[in-house]
């Protein structure tokens, strides 16, 4: 069964990375179709959005940076993999962490695939 989900996150640290999803092992796997980061504070922010995935398929995945502290100006939001697709499997993490304390927000939309 497929199911469209969308996961929220609201006031990412800027000390600690804020997980936003982890895939379960209930389903087979996952596609992004879309992340948009929204600046709520009153300056520039830089977030930076990361994959921790151990995923074994033939090789090791590796935890990689998506985003590295890009700026997004104040009271704006960028769109992330606008046209693009990332495929995630189980226990596969997407986390962010922002310079300015509580000044992101994060809205993830995903398809589970079971």
């Amino acid at each position: 069964m497929n199911n469209f989900k969308l996961k929220t996150k609201s006031n990412i640290s800027n000390i600690n990375p804020d997980a936003i999803y982890t895939v379960p092992g209930s389903v087979n796997s996952i596609i992004v179709l879309g992340l948009i980061l929204s600046n709520k504070s009153s300056g520039i922010i830089t977030a930076t959005i990361s994959l921790q995935s151990d995923t074994v398929d033939g090789e090791t995945n590796s935890d990689v940076v998506l985003l590295n502290e890009v700026s997004i100006p104040n009271g704006s939001t960028l769109e992330v993999f606008a046209g693009q697709k990332l495929v995630l499997q189980p226990t596969d993490q997407l986390s962010a962490i922002c310079n300015v304390a509580n000044g992101l927000d994060v809205a993830l939309s995903i398809l589970e695939i079971s």
